[in-house]
Formats: structure tokens, sequence, C-alpha cells
């Protein structure tokens, strides 16, 4: 055209503005939960889930059971306790709770109180280890057996139901997000504790699920699905190289324990074969203050595994969990607390944060691969010497594995983002605000536990400040608390408000029979719906 100028450049085609469509549904999953695997494929990724399991179950008893005067024998009983428990709940929860592939293992939540029933005042005078191991266990289990009602109360009746109904996926974010992202402190903090393992560890880990597959064209996921086989493998026998080539022979205590593969105590002291039973430990002992303390931790476990359901629901590509299975899945998770007090694991349960996050990396969401690794961990439960071999994995290689599953289920909940207005200024309000408290509060809580040894509430009777602080030192606890009780305080009535929170996309899944899909995901065996009223 005259003047050197072109013509107007011709509009962008229509689709090109579109944003990414909202999914119910992730895409790209394999398997979902009701399509397992071929056998083979599904027995190695049932050990996968085992293996990543173990991380919580070793390093719980290895940080109690010296502070309750017990050895290396009493250490692997209750690794082998705390695995035999997780089987059978897992079962439980994959048969009859939420039906969704989740792991029920040991959980952080409640170590705090169990550390305080540890230093109760009653169990200084007991001068002989083993004496005082058993008694505070005993005092452990009376604990979790109580703490157990509040959960299974709160699911069978119904109660969480009710709760869960104004969860929306505004809520659900900070909840979600912090359910992964709020156990940073076990991810690089652990892997560097021997960085020389540890690194190595993540890196393999990254290159093997991320850039192998997409180097290596196929129809078969063989890399990014078994990522966790092939670098524990390679990353434990350089680990292992390392300590007999007499790598660690004059560094310190704290190191040896870190990265030598021959420092664990657990093989040399488990038995063969033995077979964990209840009250093993002696008669259960009750303390009502260390009963509510416990309840409170209950509590905060409670929040936090239904934060780390939704995320398995997402990575299994279910529909959105409806309140009455999630209030169901609740009820069998009190009934799995309980048989930890039961067995004598001396620790509480909940959804194994870590296990959700491997759904993602395999991408394969079958119930049936998580049954088979609830077999496993029974299996070796009972073969002690071979379950201790793999229980045996330096920390650091588990804390390499964490910084990419916790990433993966805090990304989850950041996916809800998608059903959200983020345009909106009462949604940036409500995320923003949540999120940032919900990690300032429990920071603020930690550092001034570290600084003076106790936590900000601080009065003469223990079980009280244990209700108090355990809460408010959990990050997921704290911002979905917050969210929820923003969400549904700020003039949340009004119709365009909700469509800016994503209640429209999930009012079809407020009850699990109004989407023949969530009937089939979440439909209970043998027509067993019609004994459960909060279904």
């Amino acid at each position: 055209m005259a003047g050197g100028h072109g013509g107007a450049a011709p509009p962008p085609k229509q689709e090109e503005l579109q944003p990414h469509p909202v999914r119910d549904q992730l895409p790209s999953i394999s398997y979902c939960i009701t399509s397992p695997p071929p056998w083979p494929e599904a027995i190695l990724l049932g050990f996968q889930h085992y293996l990543v399991m173990l991380g919580t179950t070793v390093l719980i008893p290895t940080s109690l059971v010296p502070q309750m005067g017990g050895g290396n024998e009493e250490k692997a009983k209750m690794i082998q306790t705390i695995l035999f428990v997780a089987g059978l709940n897992t079962l439980l929860q994959t048969f009859f709770g939420t039906r969704l592939p989740a792991v029920i293992g040991a959980s952080y939540s409640y170590v705090p109180t169990t550390i305080s029933i540890i230093l109760a005042g009653r169990y200084s005078n007991v001068v002989n280890p083993q004496e005082k191991f058993e008694k505070i266990m005993r005092g452990i289990q009376g604990a979790l057996i109580v703490a157990s009602t509040l959960q299974i109360v709160v699911g069978f009746s119904g109660l969480w139901r009710n709760v869960a109904r104004f969860l929306s996926p505004l809520s659900a974010v900070p909840l979600v997000a912090l359910s992964g992202f709020g156990l940073y402190e076990f991810g690089f903090p652990v892997l560097a504790k021997c960085v020389e393992i540890g690194l190595p560890q993540l890196i393999i880990l990254v290159l093997f699920s991320q850039y192998l597959p997409h180097v290596i064209h196929g129809d078969r996921h063989v890399f990014n699905r078994f990522a966790v086989i092939f670098s524990v493998v390679i990353v434990w026998v350089y680990a292992h190289l390392l300590t007999v080539g007499g790598a660690y022979k004059n560094t310190g205590p704290k190191t040896q324990l870190s990265c030598r593969t021959d420092r664990a105590g657990i093989i040399g002291a488990a038995p063969w074969i033995r077979v964990p039973y209840p009250f093993q430990w002696g008669a259960p002992t009750f303390d009502a203050g260390e009963s509510f303390a416990m309840m409170a931790a209950s509590f905060v476990a409670l929040v936090e595994s239904t934060g780390a359901f939704i995320a398995v629901s997402r990575y299994a590509s279910a529909t959105p969990l409806p309140p009455s299975i999630l209030s169901r899945g609740v009820g069998w998770q009190g009934v799995g607390i309980l048989f930890s007090g039961i067995f004598g694991t001396g620790n509480g349960s909940s959804v194994s944060v870590e296990n959700a996050g491997l759904l993602a990396l395999t991408r394969v969401g079958s119930r049936r691969v998580v049954q088979i690794s609830a077999g496993f961990m029974i299996f070796f439960s009972i073969l002690g010497k071979f379950g201790a071999v793999f229980a045996s994995i330096p920390a650091p290689i588990i804390g390499a594995l964490y910084c990419l599953f916790f990433a993966y289920v805090g990304s989850a909940g950041l996916s809800f983002l998608q059903f959200c207005n983020l345009n909106s200024f009462r949604t940036k309000f409500v995320l923003g605000f949540s999120v940032f408290m919900g990690l300032s509060i429990p920071q603020y809580f930690n550092e001034y536990t570290v600084v003076n040894g106790y936590g900000p509430v601080h009065t003469g009777a223990r079980w009280f400040n244990d209700m108090i602080n355990v809460p408010f030192s959990s990050e997921p606890f704290v911002a979905g608390l917050l969210a929820l009780f923003l969400d549904i305080t700020l003039h949340h009535k009004d119709s365009q408000i909700k469509r800016d929170r994503g209640m429209h996309w999930w009012d079809r899944f407020r009850n699990f029979r109004t989407d023949t899909r969530s009937e089939e995901f979440y439909s209970l065996p043998f027509n067993l719906n019609k004994f459960f009223p909060s279904v």
C-alpha cells in the first residue's frame, strides 16, 4: 500500500484467545481408579508405593524410640507394627472408606503430642529403659484409643459431610496446596543432611521421570512409571560403595548416621518372622489430659487428610470428592487410629501425602495398585529381616523423593484455581491472606518453640498447651480453616460470588449418585451403601 504501510493484521483466531478448558477430571492419566494395569506392572507399582511410604514409617520411630528409652530392637518392632497397621488401614480405606487409592500411614501430626507424653513426669523415675519404653508406649496407646473416637464419630455420623459441603474450589486451594507445600521442612533440609547422596537422588529422579520419557520415544512408559525404583537402586548402591570405600570413616556421628548405609541398626535387631498383635506392649493406660491433647492432634490430622484425599481424587482422575464419601473415609480413618492404639504403633495414622504425589509421578491412580502395596506392607512387616533391608534406606534419599511428591500434592491444590475467578478481588483476598497466614502463623509457633523449648501457649497443663500449639503449628490446618471461614462469611450468597468461588462446578458432585462417574468410583462393594447413613 501507499506510504509503505502494510494492511491491518488479521484478527487472531477465536480459539487462540480461549483459556484452557476447565476439567473436573484430570486428563492424561494412564489408569484411573477402576482400570488396573496388567498384573506384572501393578505388582511393581505396588512395591514402589511400599518403598515410598517407608520414609515416614522409619523416620518417626527413629526420632521417637531413643526418647522413649528403647533401642534398635524396639525400633525394629515399632516399624514392623506401623507397617502392619498401615497395610490393614489402607485395605479398609480402599474397600470400605473413600475407595480412593490412598495409602493410610504414619503421620507427623501426632509427633508433638507423642513427645509430650514421652516427657510426662510420671515416667521420669523409671530407671529400666525397657520398662520405661513399654510404659510410655502403653500411655500413647491409651491416648490414641480415646482420640480415635473423634474421627469415628465425626465421620460416621455425617458431621464432616456437613462441614465439607461448605468447601468450595476456592477454599480447597489453600488447604490442598499447603498439605503438600507445608511439608517443606522434610524435603531439602532432610536431603541436605548428606548432600552427596540426596542431590544425585533428586537429579536422577527428575531425569528419569521428566526428561528420559521425551528422549526415548515409545509406547511403554518404563522410566517415568518406575523412576522411583530405578533412582533409589542406583543411588543406594552408590551410597553403599561410598560406605564400604571408607568415605565416611573420619566424619562426625551425625554425618555417619545420615550417609552410611550400615548405621540404621534395624537389620540386625529385626526378628526373622514376627506377627504384630494387639496390646503387644501390655494393657493401655489412660490419662484424661493426654487424651484431649491427642484428640486435638487427631483433628489436625483430619483436616490435613481432607486435603490429601482431595489431591488423591484429582490424581486418580476421579470426579470431585462428594462430601458424604469424604465423611465415610474420615470414619474409617478413625478406625485406623483405633487400630494404631490397639496394636501400639506409637503414632496415629492419616493419608500419606508422599503416596498421593507418587500417583501424579506414575500417572497411575488404580485402586488395585494401592491394595497390592498394602499386601507388601503386611508381608514385609511379618518377615522382619527382609522388611528391615528396605527400611534401612538412608534418610537423604527419602528427602529427595519428598521434594518431588510434596510438590505434586501442592500443585494439585493450585489446579483448583481453574474453577475460580482470579480477576475477583474477593478471590485474591481469600487466597492470598489464607496462604500467607497459613505459612506465617505456624512459622511463628515453630520458631518460638525452637528458641524457648516450649510453645507460645505455656501453662502448667501440658495437655492444654498441646491442644493450642499443635493445631496452630500446622500449615494446612491454619490455611484451610481460615480460607473456609473467609469463603463462607464474605457475602457468599450473591449469585456472582458463587460463580467466582467455583461452587457451580462442584454442585453436581454434592451427592455421589447425581453423576454416574461418581457412583462408579465411590460405591461400596457388595451393596453395602445402605449400611452407611452418611452416603
